[in-house]
């Protein structure tokens, strides 16, 4: 899974040369689930396609910037009035100086200075992990709050006024086991621009669930558990999980409870818990899934080809899910209830869910540690992950106790196991 299209261009940043040259350009499929809490928000996806491009020791800061700037605002390119962007840049910290280049090269394309925030690490570095190549980056947004945008606001003091759809990445360190930096062979610039965001602020719209790559399906989503229980947070997410699982099973992840295939796992099931929480207990992600097939199948040709297996994998993975998540989320409504009742009785408040509990709801009902998370956090509970684990590890060592037993003859250990 890439996160970003840095991941597979490691080698080339670190000096190696590129079979294509200095000068690249890409389209990536990209799965990233570290922010999936944010998922059904105005901007935040699990799957997104990513624009990108990249220089490998040839042009740097000044003119990607400049270049990224004529992109979106020239007419003869997507002709976005600059009045409605914002950047920021790197504040600098004890590792490494503040990007002031970068600033004064926004000021020389007219921006005021009040629209360029500089911001830290968190924001405006980037890394392709805890080592290898990093640096600074400088951010683009555009406008999303209400009306006209406000001539004072800026990123630093209203985010939520203001959508990311560009970053550029300035590949100029090697992180070193030790945590020091140290200049890399060349300097690098790597952009990544986000084609729904994109397409949603070319379109004048406020999100991006409402382009045209989702209104049908959340349509479609109201029409099938009624506009009364319509609770478009949940279509939302719903929409964006079967579209990752789309494109997932067609790149060959199927639900499994390890690897990739327990992402895909916990993201269809938090798909059919949000039906749930509709009052649709149905199965339905075959059908919301034909719409995205139909719209990516001239796209991907894997989306074509594995057309079949898709649906099969999603009506399996709903028939599978479907049958314990009634009794899963009574159980854990027990377990609820039993702390009120013990709160009565003591007058002592019980906040976290043990980790024998949590493990009951993953090995009987399929329950993801992350549903029961959500669950919780729902109730204002806590759930006891260490303890989870420990009850995880343990069922795992007694299957592979049991696992050797069975299969005394040369075939213990031969392959895989999974847990469920």
């Amino acid at each position: 899974f890439n996160t970003a299209g840095m991941q597979p261009l490691v080698p080339y940043l670190l000096g190696e040369k590129h079979p294509m040259g200095k000068r690249l350009a890409d389209v990536q499929k990209c799965v990233r689930t570290g922010d999936i809490d944010d998922v059904g928000d105005n901007s935040h996806l699990t799957f997104f396609e990513m624009l990108g491009n990249w220089s490998l020791g040839d042009y740097f800061k000044e003119d990607s910037i400049r270049w990224s700037y004529e992109f979106l605002t020239s007419k003869e390119w997507l002709g976005l009035d600059s009045k409605w962007l914002a950047v920021t840049v790197f504040e600098g910290n004890t590792d490494a100086p503040a990007d002031d280049f970068s600033a004064s090269v926004w000021e020389s394309l007219g921006f005021p200075k009040h629209r360029i925030s500089r911001m830290p690490a968190k924001n405006n570095w980037w890394a392709a992990g805890a080592t290898g190549p990093c640096g600074p980056d400088t951010e683009i947004f555009y406008w999303v709050g209400e009306g006209e945008p406000n001539p004072a606001s800026n990123v630093k003091d209203e985010e939520d006024n203001w959508m990311e759809i560009w970053n550029n990445v300035f590949m100029e360190f090697n992180r070193l086991e030790d945590g020091s930096l140290v200049n890399l062979p060349a300097q690098n610039v790597d952009t990544g621009m986000g084609l729904e965001r994109t397409t949603a602020v070319l379109n004048g719209k406020k999100t991006v669930y409402h382009t045209d790559v989702f209104a049908d399906v959340l349509a479609k989503i109201k029409e099938i558990v009624g506009e009364d229980r319509y609770i478009e947070r949940s279509a939302r997410i719903i929409a964006d999980h079967t579209r990752t699982g789309v494109h997932m099973i067609s790149d060959g992840v199927v639900p499994k409870n390890v690897d990739q295939g327990y992402v895909l796992r916990r993201l269809l099931r938090r798909a059919i818990r949000e039906f749930y929480k509709m009052g649709y207990e149905g199965q339905v992600l075959a059908e919301i899934g034909k719409m995205y097939i139909e719209k990516f199948k001239d796209v991907y040709v894997v989306v074509k080809k594995h057309a079949e297996k898709i649906l099969e994998e999603l009506t399996k993975e709903e028939e599978k899910f479907g049958k314990t998540l009634k009794d899963g989320i009574r159980e854990f409504e027990r377990l609820v209830n039993g702390f009120k009742i013990a709160f009565e009785r003591s007058g002592q408040k019980v906040t976290q869910i043990s980790g024998d509990k949590a493990f009951r709801l993953y090995d009987t009902y399929g329950f993801p540690l992350e549903m029961t998370l959500e669950l919780a956090r729902e109730q204002e509970l806590t759930v006891d992950v260490e303890g989870f684990k420990a009850a995880f590890e343990k069922h795992q060592e007694l299957s592979r106790t049991a696992s050797e037993g069975k299969f005394k003859g040369g075939l213990a250990g031969s392959g895989e196991m999974e847990t469920k």
